[in-house]
C-alpha cells in the first residue's frame, strides 16, 4: 500500500494516539467512552503512524506525503 502520510503528519499523529491512549487510562468517565472514545481512536491514530498510510486519506484522495503527491504528478 502507497503511504500518504508526510513524516510531520506521522509525528503528530503518534504523539495525539498516545496521549489519548494514556488519557484512556486516567480520565473519569465511564469505561465504555474511555475505551471507544479516546483507546479506539489513539490506537487508530497510531497506526496510521507506524504505517504511513491513512484510510481516512485513501478515502478522499488526499495525501500528505510530498513524495507520493510528486509521482502522482510526474
Amino acid at each position: 500500500m502507497n503511504r500518504n502520510v508526510a513524516h510531520w503528519d506521522r509525528i503528530l499523529r503518534a504523539v495525539a494516539g498516545v496521549s489519548m491512549i494514556a488519557g484512556s487510562f486516567f480520565m473519569p468517565w465511564s469505561l465504555a467512552v474511555r475505551v471507544l472514545l479516546l483507546g479506539m481512536m489513539g490506537g487508530y491514530l497510531v497506526m496510521t503512524a507506524l504505517a504511513g498510510t491513512c484510510f481516512g486519506y485513501k478515502m478522499m484522495g488526499m495525501t500528505t506525503c510530498p513524495l507520493q503527491a510528486k509521482r502522482e504528478g510526474a
